[in-house]
């Protein structure tokens, strides 16, 4: 299984707007993807409501994970979206 562990970019945390970009993200990603807060339970990252459960704060630890083929790349993107708080994936790392 391909994990990225990241400290979350958004001041605000995955709530509202970040996670609705994380979501939109992560569903675009092509391959399930999950997120978990450090030590938690994994949660589908293509769910809003499962990633505003989180709660997860402004530089607090989320691990995003995937097991299907050609999931490097995908979570590299999503990686790359949470630690930088940007407002939309970015098309390469």
């Amino acid at each position: 299984m391909a994990e990225r562990r990241v400290s979350v970019g958004w001041p605000e945390g995955l709530h509202a707007r970040p996670a609705s970009i994380f979501v939109r993200a992560a569903t675009a990603a092509g391959v399930p993807v999950t997120i978990a807060k450090k030590d938690g339970d994994p949660v589908n990252a293509a769910s809003m409501l499962a990633v505003l459960g989180l709660g997860a704060e402004g530089g607090e630890e989320v691990v995003l994970a995937s097991d299907a083929e050609g999931a490097d790349a995908a979570l590299d993107r999503l990686a790359k979206l949470v630690a930088e708080g940007l407002e939309e994936l970015p098309e390469s790392v």
